[in-house]
Order: C-alpha cells, then structure tokens, then sequence
C-alpha cells in the first residue's frame, strides 16, 4: 500500500504535533521542567491563551514516560454538571484519572492493577456517597503499590475555578501533597491554565469568602521561559526552508519575528503561517521564495493586525471586563509616562497574568510590539477617536502623501504642525504632553492604513522621548516624538535620534516637538547631523 507523505504545516489552532507540524524545539524546556517533576514538586504552568501549555504538557507527557506513570487530565472536557456536586465530580474525576492511568504503555503489576480495580468498584457505586476524602484515600492507595512514581498533570485548571467543588478538590489535594512524607501521593502535580492557583482568588467574587479554603501557598514558582527565543524560532525555519529551500535568511527571518512577537508562540506560528499560505498567493509576491522576505514580512504583519483571531479577540474582551486594565494600558500607551512594575497593583497583576504586559528592567511594558500596535489600532479606532476634528482633516489629506509608492513624511510633518496649530493651538500644557502623541498617531493612521504598519520602540520610550517606526512598502521611517525641554535637551536629542538611524540604516529621520512655550515658532526646519538628515516639525 503507498504511503503518503503529507507536508508539514504551521499550526495556530489546538495542539501542535510533530510529525504534522512545524515546531520550535522543546527539549531544553522539557529538561528543565523535569527538574521540577524529579524534586517532586507541586507547581502551575500559567500562561496566557495560545501560549503553547497544551503543546507543552502533551510533550512533557511522552517524555517522562520512562521514568513514571503519566496521568494527563483536562478540566475543559468536564462539563459544568460534573462539579455540581462532590460525589459526581469523584466519581467523574475517578473515571478520567483511570482511563488515563491505563494508557501508559507498560505491563502493570498486578498489585497496581488490584488498586485500580479497587477505584472503578467505588465509582461504579452509583447509589453511594463519594466523598472527595475517599477518592483521595483510594487514590493514595494506588500510589502506594505503583512500580513507578505517578505525575498528575491537568490542564485547562482554571475552567471551573469559580466553583466550591473545584476549591474543595484543590483543599484536598494540597492535604495530600502536604503529608506527601507519611502518606503516598503522586510524585509532582502539574496544573495547568491562564490562572496561576495562588491567583485564582481574582476570578472568586467578594461575597464568596467561604470559597477561599484553598491551596493558595503550597505552589512552586515556575520560572521557565514558554517564549520561543531567537535561535528556538531560526532552527523551526530551517527545518523548512529544507523541505522548500525558499532562499530565506533564516537568521533575519528569526530575528524579525522575534523582535515582533517576542517569542509569544501563537504570533510566531502565526506569521510563519500567513507568509507561508497567504502572502506566497498575493499577485505582488507569487511564491514563496518573494514571501519569505523582509518585505513579505511586514505583509504578514499587516495581515495579522487587520484580522480577527481568538487572541485579539481575548484581548478585547479582557479591556472591557477590566476597566483599570484599560485605563492603565491608555495611559502608558499615550502619556508616555513610566510605569514601575507592582506585580501587586490589580491592573498589573491582571494585564501580567494575560500576557499584555511585562516587566523590563522594573518597568512596564506592552508584551511585544504585534500587542502593542494592536493596542494602538483599538484605541485609535475608537467612535470617539474617529470623531475628533484631526483625524477628519487625514481622512482629506491623505490622498496627498504618496509619492512613487513612497511617503512624503515632510509634508506630513508640515500639514499635522498647520492642522494641530489650528485646533488645538489654544490648549494648556497638560492637553499636549497627554494629548499630543495620541493625536499624531490619529492623523498618521488613515494615511498608512491598510498599506502600512507602524509600533513604538519601547527601548526609547520615556516620559521626555517615543520613537515611532512607521513601515511602508518596505521603507522605513523613523520619528521621534518628544516633550522640548529647552534647546539644549532638544541638541541631546538630534545626536541620539542620529545614533538610532543607524540601527534602521536609513540618513533622514523625522522629529515631532511639543512645545509649551506660547512665544514658539511652529514650523518645519531641516537639521544636519554628520551625514544624518533630521526634519523637526515643532508644534
């Protein structure tokens, strides 16, 4: 019978496979979650959605097979009427933790195999009350006679976490995991979810006090990257550009996607998957030598911030369940000013614990520049944004400032400093340093939307400084935008923005000054810095 060969692909969506799919390597990360599971210890693998957790456990499963019994639970296959009461959730839990038992592909001793024949009697008890404490008991028993040590991993925890069932589960596994030096137990616990266990009380309401008998302290910190690195991200490439040998760079490629995603798994397959089978087909590229590109590039960068996906729309949902979460992301996004990073501060720990935000050198910052564009697009979006008087005056100037395929990014300089004089002229100091960058990006938007992509260099930003990279077409430009503090600042901040057009290889860079001095003159000048061309727009 032929055998036949299908292909391998990138995969967004459920678990990936290696034989199926295109994927990072995840030894090193195996090996050093096994640490974990040979010091027996109980811990949590939180990360946000579409972070590869079930990637991750489905590997972590076959590879501690030789070593233990492997039982792999998922809360998400039970329904909510398996948690209504504590009887039908042992009985369901029994069930699942069994079946699961029994696919470990070994002989097991008839001893383990009494025990287990044990737990399927007491489950098939319909007509008796099966206490939690009993199946811990039973279960305790099975670990007792097992050859192998027993790993208990669920994934998918925090399903049901707003649920005294759950809670109660979680009370008396924490018991057992406690006295795990008098009593048998499994050898490690590992839960899985959005929710870390200690973090579950934000998803319990206030009025639920009675719900927090749980395990909130007994979890060890899981400090081990889930971010794909750089060199993780150009060994998946070059595992494809073998079987299509596409002429890539791998290691620009790698960087690129990298340093768009940082290393946020579902943003990195998920690019790899856009110029693989979307912008390969585009007339302007044509195959997939053309897509694997710089250029085809920033196209699958533009593809993915236009489209609807489960993580943006998470994202989303996450802004309006959370209005300090919106309110703090605003500010850091607009007013430029810095945020140190609390992981006890409610909004932090909520945007942290979703993957929105993180902690860069104590400060905070939007998780990767696709978030943080996404963040920019949202909010300039918004009804009311769109009714602001300046993103009305783009809408009718835009036709203006393409050029040979190229953006006049003087002219709009020249037109913004006209528009925003005559609008918001009048307005005090606080309106410009936390109105200012906000409205530049509204004019800026219309006239690249659709065709162009921009993000803030969060290396730059600060209270006084935010460098914009605006891609178009493959042409890069570089705007720094910027609070003046005298002119001897503003000399400090031609030399640095000449520094950073190096690191874009581009001489002109653009400068947008906010002044708060009435007797200013708003303008354009043009400033020559060695072999830097900088246009200062001073508003």
């Amino acid at each position: 019978m032929e055998v036949i060969c299908v292909p391998k692909v990138f995969n967004t969506t459920a678990v990936c496979i290696p034989k199926e799919h295109y994927m990072v390597n995840l030894d090193e990360r195996l090996k050093k979650i096994k640490v974990f599971v040979d010091a027996g210890k109980y811990f949590t693998i939180n990360r946000a959605r579409q972070y590869g957790k079930t990637t991750t456990l489905r590997a972590l499963y076959l590879y501690l097979q030789g070593e233990y019994y492997v039982v792999s639970m998922d809360f998400q296959t039970f329904g909510s009427a398996e948690f209504q009461t504590e009887t039908i959730f042992s009985r369901s839990f029994a069930n699942s933790f069994l079946r699961s038992l029994k696919r470990n592909p070994v002989n097991k001793t008839e001893q383990l195999n009494e025990a287990m024949a044990q737990l399927e009697k007491s489950v098939a008890s319909q007509n008796d009350f099966f206490a939690l404490k009993a199946l811990f008991e039973q279960l305790g028993d099975i670990c007792a006679v097992s050859d192998k040590p027993i790993v208990l991993m669920i994934d998918e925890v925090d399903s049901a976490s707003n649920n005294q069932v759950f809670l109660d589960f979680l009370a008396q596994l924490r018991a057992q995991y406690m006295e795990r030096d008098i009593y048998p137990t499994f050898r490690s616990v590992i839960l899985a979810g959005v929710y870390d266990v200690k973090n579950l009380r934000g998803k319990i309401r206030p009025e639920d006090e009675h719900k927090y008998n749980s395990p909130w302290n007994i979890a060890a910190d899981f400090d081990i990257s889930m971010s794909f690195s750089k060199n993780e991200i150009a060994g998946m490439l070059t595992e494809y550009e073998a079987d299509y040998k596409t002429g890539m760079n791998v290691d620009e490629m790698a960087g690129l996607l990298f340093d768009d995603t940082s290393g946020y798994p579902f943003l990195v397959s998920r690019l790899c998957q856009l110029m693989d089978e979307v912008v390969c087909k585009k007339e302007t590229y044509g195959s997939k030598s053309a897509a694997w590109t710089k250029e085809g590039f920033y196209e699958a960068q533009r593809l993915i911030l236009a489209e609807k996906n489960m993580l943006f729309e998470s994202l989303s949902e996450k802004l309006v369940s959370y209005p300090e979460l919106n309110d703090m992301l605003k500010s850091l996004l607009f007013t430029g000013k810095p945020i140190v990073f609390n992981y006890y501060e409610p909004s932090i720990g909520v945007a942290s614990m979703f993957g929105f935000v993180k902690n860069k050198n104590g400060m905070l910052v939007v998780a990767n520049r696709i978030f943080e564009t996404w963040l920019y697009n949202f909010y300039l979006s918004a009804a009311d944004m769109q009714k602001k008087e300046i993103y009305a005056a783009s809408l009718m100037d835009k036709n203006q400032f393409i050029v040979n395929g190229c953006l006049n990014m003087r002219l709009i300089l020249e037109k913004f400093v006209v528009h925003f004089h005559d609008l918001y002229g009048d307005q005090n100091e606080t309106f410009l340093e936390e109105e200012g960058r906000k409205y530049f990006l509204l004019y800026l938007r219309p006239i690249i939307n659709g065709t162009g992509n921009y993000y803030i260099e969060a290396q730059t930003r600060g209270q006084k400084r935010t460098d914009v990279i605006v891609d178009y077409r493959g042409h890069q430009y570089v705007i720094e935008m910027k609070i003046w503090r005298g002119q001897e600042y503003n000399n400090r901040g031609e030399k640095q923005l000449a520094g950073y057009l190096d690191d874009y290889h581009v001489n002109k860079g653009y400068m947008v000054s906010f002044n708060f001095n009435r007797k200013k003159k708003t303008g354009i000048r043009e400033i020559v810095f060695n072999d830097k061309v900088i246009i200062e727009a001073v508003v």
